[in-house]
C-alpha cells in the first residue's frame, strides 16, 4: 500500500446521530456564554491593569531562595544600606587628564552631590593619572532612575571635549536594566497581536475568521493577567517583570494553537453536518480532550518550575501555568459560542458545505506527505534522527553565563563605564562584595578578607546591632570569572570562622549563586517534569510505548533546537554566552509545547486506528492533522519570534530557541519522525491496550 486512503467527509443525520440534545444546548447556551465572558472581562479589566503593582522586581526576587547572597540582601536594611545604590561617575582621557580637565571635573562635585543623597566620595584619581571617579549614593526609594538620568545629562554637558564620561555602578546598572523594559508589555502585546493576525489571515484566507480566535485569545490574556494579579495580591504568587512580559506571549501563542485545532475540526465537521450546532458539538467532543491534555501537559510542566530554587524561575512557572490554563478555558468556551453565532459565512470565501471536499495544497498535500512516510518509514525516522543529532553538535559553541556587556545587544552607558573603571582602577570598585557577619568576629573577618587572593582592599566596617557589614573591593570586574573565584576563596576562608556565621553577598556572589543554583535546578526540575508529562501521556493515550516514543523524540528535538540556536546566535548575532536559565526554561517550554503537537497528532491517530487499523490510522491521522498542526507551529514560532527585536540577549535567545524548537517539532518531529516511528514499531506502539 503506497498511499493512505484520502479522508472523505460523510454526511451525518444529526437527529439520528443523537446530536439533538447537544444542538439544543448550544442554541440556547451560546448567548449565555458570550454574556458570561463579557461580564468576566468587565470585572477582570481593572485587575488586569494592576499587575505592575504586585510585581516584585527587587534584587531578592531574582536570587536563589537559600543562597548566601540572598541572605545578605535581606540583612542590608539593618545597616540602612538597602536604600542606597552607588552611582559611579568615571571620567577618562586617553593619554591622561589635563589640568583643565581636572578643574572642570572637580567643579561637577557640588552638582552631583545635590543629585544624590549626600556622602559623595571623590574625585578619586587613578594611579595612571588618566581618570577621575566619583561615587554618589542614590536613594533606591526616591526615584533612583531619575537621579541617574539627571547625572548623565549633567556630566554629558559639562565634560571637557575629548573626555570620556559614563555613569556606572549599581545605580547605573539598575537604570539600564530597567529602561530596556520601558513600554515592554505594550510593545510585546502589539507585536504579538500583529504577528498572530498576519499568520491567521494567511492560514484561513478569510477577512473575517481571524477576528474570532484573536478576540477569544484577547479575553484569555485579560483573564490571565487579572488572575495573576489576584493570586499575587492574596495568595503570594511570585510575579516579576520578566514573567509578566512572557505571560502575554505565552497566552497568545498557546491560545491560538488551541483555537486552530478547534476551528480545524469544526470546519471538518461542517462538511458532515447540515446544522452548525451539531457540527460544533461533535468538534468539541473530539477536540476538547486533546486541548485539555495538551494544556494540562504545559501547565504541569510549568508548575514543575516551582521546585526550582531560583526565585525568578519559580515566578515564570507559576504565571505561565495560570496563563495557559486561562487560554484553554476561554478557547473551549467562548470561541465555540462565537463561531456558532457567526455561522458558516465566517469562513468566507472558502465556506465549508456539507459533502464538500477539503481544500488541498496546490503544490504539496498532506496526503502526499503521508504517502511518503508510509513508503519508507524506517529510512525517514533514522534520517530525521541523524539530522537532529547533528544539530546538537552546536552545543559546543554555547557558553552559559553572560557578562554585563554580553547581556545587551548594544552595550549601555553602565557597561562602558565599568570598562573604564576596570581599565584605570581595581575593577571591583564599582560594586564591592559585601560580607555580613557576627559583630564579635569583625576583626577576624576583616583579616581573613585582606589575606584572600583577589581582594584589592577592605573598606570601613559598618555596624548594625549584633551584625557587621564588611565591604570588600575585588581586583577583578564584578561580572568576571576571576571575581567569582575570589568569592569562592573568600567563602572558604570565612567557613573556617564558624563563630562569625558569615555570608558573602553582592553582585559577584549573586552571579555565582545563580550559576550554581541553575545547575541544581536543571537536575531537579527536568526529571520531575519528564515524569509528570509521561504520566499525563500515559493517561491520555492509554499506552506505555507511545508516551516513551513521544518523550524521547521531544528531548532529542530540544537538544537539537538548543544546538541550532547556539549556531544561529554565533553566526548571525555574534553571541556565544547565554543566561544560565536558558536550558531549563527552554526545556520546559519546548518539551511541554512539543508534546502538545504530538498529543494533537496521536489522539487523532488513536481515534483513526480504532476504526481503520494501525497503518491506515497513522497515515490518515497524519494527513488530517498536518495542516492545522503546522499552522499552529508557525503561529507559535512567530509569536515567540517577537523576542528577536528585544534589546536583551537573554530574551533574544529565549525567543529564538522556542521558535527554532517549535519549527523542528512541527516540520520534522511531528511530520516525519513520530509517524515513521509509529509505523516501524507497529501495533506495539499502543501496548498494553490497543485502541
Amino acid at each position: 500500500m503506497n498511499s493512505p486512503p484520502k479522508y472523505a467527509p460523510q454526511q451525518v443525520d444529526d437527529a439520528s446521530a443523537g446530536g439533538t440534545d447537544r444542538k439544543s444546548r448550544l442554541r440556547i447556551g451560546k448567548w449565555f456564554v458570550v454574556l458570561f465572558w463579557v461580564v468576566v472581562l468587565i470585572g477582570a479589566g481593572p485587575f488586569a491593569g494592576k499587575v505592575s503593582e504586585v510585581e516584585d522586581n527587587s534584587v531578592t526576587s531574582f536570587l536563589p531562595r537559600e543562597a548566601q547572597s540572598t541572605r545578605v540582601a535581606e540583612l542590608l536594611p539593618r545597616f540602612q544600606q538597602d536604600d542606597l545604590l552607588p552611582a559611579v561617575v568615571v571620567y577618562a582621557r586617553d593619554g591622561g587628564l589635563t589640568a583643565a580637565d581636572r578643574t572642570a571635573i572637580t567643579a561637577d562635585r557640588s552638582a552631583l552631590e545635590a543629585l544624590g543623597t549626600g556622602g559623595i566620595e571623590g574625585p578619586i584619581p587613578s594611579d595612571d593619572g588618566a581618570a577621575l571617579m566619583y561615587v554618589v549614593p542614590v536613594s533606591n526609594n526616591d526615584d533612583p532612575l531619575g537621579a541617574v538620568e539627571r547625572m548623565r545629562d549633567r556630566v554629558a554637558d559639562s565634560a571637557p571635549d575629548g573626555v570620556d564620561v559614563h555613569v556606572a555602578g549599581a545605580a547605573g546598572n539598575l537604570y539600564d536594566s530597567v529602561s530596556v523594559f520601558d513600554d515592554l508589555d505594550a510593545n510585546l502585546l502589539l507585536a504579538t497581536v500583529g504577528v498572530v493576525t498576519l499568520l491567521l489571515l494567511l492560514t484561513y484566507r478569510s477577512p473575517v475568521l481571524w477576528i474570532l480566535p484573536l478576540l477569544a485569545v484577547g479575553f484569555g490574556s485579560q483573564l490571565a493577567t487579572a488572575v495573576v494579579y489576584l493570586l499575587a495580591k492574596h495568595a503570594d504568587l511570585p510575579v516579576n517583570g520578566q514573567s509578566g512580559g512572557i505571560l502575554t506571549v505565552l497566552v497568545f501563542g498557546a491560545g491560538t494553537d488551541y483555537a486552530l485545532l478547534l476551528i480545524s475540526r469544526y470546519r471538518e465537521e461542517l462538511r458532515r453536518h447540515a446544522d452548525r450546532h451539531a457540527a460544533m458539538a461533535t468538534a468539541l467532543r473530539r477536540t476538547a480532550p486533546a486541548v485539555l491534555a495538551s494544556a494540562g501537559t504545559v501547565v504541569v510542566g510549568l508548575l514543575c518550575l516551582l521546585a526550582a530554587d531560583q526565585n525568578s524561575t519559580r515566578s515564570l512557572g507559576a504565571t505561565g501555568a495560570v496563563g495557559v490554563a486561562c487560554a484553554a478555558i476561554v478557547i473551549l468556551t467562548l470561541l465555540p459560542a462565537l463561531l456558532v453565532i457567526v455561522g458558516r459565512w465566517a469562513f468566507w470565501p472558502l465556506v465549508p458545505r456539507v459533502g464538500s471536499e477539503p481544500v488541498r495544497g496546490r503544490l504539496l498535500s498532506w496526503d502526499t506527505v503521508a504517502a511518503a512516510v508510509g513508503r519508507r518509514p524506517r529510512l525517514l525516522w533514522m534520517s530525521a534522527a541523524v539530522f537532529l543529532v547533528a544539530l546538537t553538535l552546536g552545543l559546543t559553541t554555547m557558553t552559559l553565563g553572560a557578562s554585563d556587556a554580553e547581556q545587551y545587544k548594544t552595550p549601555p552607558d553602565s557597561v562602558r563605564g565599568q570598562e573604564l573603571v576596570a581599565k584605570h582602577y581595581p575593577a571591583g570598585a564599582t560594586e564591592p562584595t559585601q560580607i555580613v557577619a557576627a559583630a564579635g568576629s569583625a576583626d577576624a573577618v576583616v583579616a581573613a578578607a585582606r589575606s584572600t587572593d583577589g581582594v584589592a582592599r577592605v573598606d570601613a566596617v559598618v555596624r548594625g546591632g549584633e551584625l557587621v557589614l564588611v565591604p570588600v573591593v575585588l581586583t577583578d570586574a564584578p561580572d568576571s570569572d576571576a571575581a567569582e573565584k575570589t568569592v569562592q576563596r573568600l567563602r572558604s576562608a570565612l567557613a573556617e570562622l564558624p563563630e562569625a556565621d558569615a555570608a558573602v553577598g553582592g553582585r559577584t556572589a549573586s552571579t555565582l549563586d545563580t550559576r550554581e543554583t541553575a545547575a541544581r535546578d536543571r537536575w531537579v526540575v527536568i526529571p520531575l517534569a519528564l515524569v509528570a508529562i509521561a504520566l499525563i501521556l500515559i493517561a491520555v493515550l492509554r499506552s506505555l510505548v507511545a508516551p516513551l516514543l513521544l518523550i524521547v523524540t521531544n528531548v532529542l528535538s530540544f537538544l537539537a533546537a538548543l544546538g541550532g540556536t547556539a549556531l544561529i546566535l554565533k553566526s548571525v548575532f555574534d553571541v556565544s554566552a547565554v543566561d544560565y536559565s536558558l536550558p531549563l526554561l527552554g526545556f520546559l517550554f519546548l518539551v511541554s509545547l512539543g508534546v502538545d503537537y504530538n498529543v494533537f497528532l496521536m489522539t487523532r491517530v488513536r481515534e483513526e486506528v480504532a476504526s481503520r487499523g494501525h497503518r491506515e490510522g497513522v497515515l490518515v491521522g497524519l494527513s488530517t492533522t498536518g495542516g492545522v498542526i503546522t499552522s499552529a507551529g508557525l503561529v507559535l514560532a512567530g509569536t515567540f519570534a517577537v523576542f528577536l527585536g528585544m534589546p536583551l540577549v537573554g530574551m533574544l535567545a529565549m525567543g529564538l530557541l522556542v521558535a527554532v524548537g517549535v519549527l523542528l517539532d512541527t516540520l520534522l518531529v511531528r511530520t516525519l519522525l513520530v509517524p515513521a516511528l509509529a509505523l516501524d514499531v507497529g501495533r506495539a506502539t499502543w501496548w498494553p491496550k490497543q485502541p
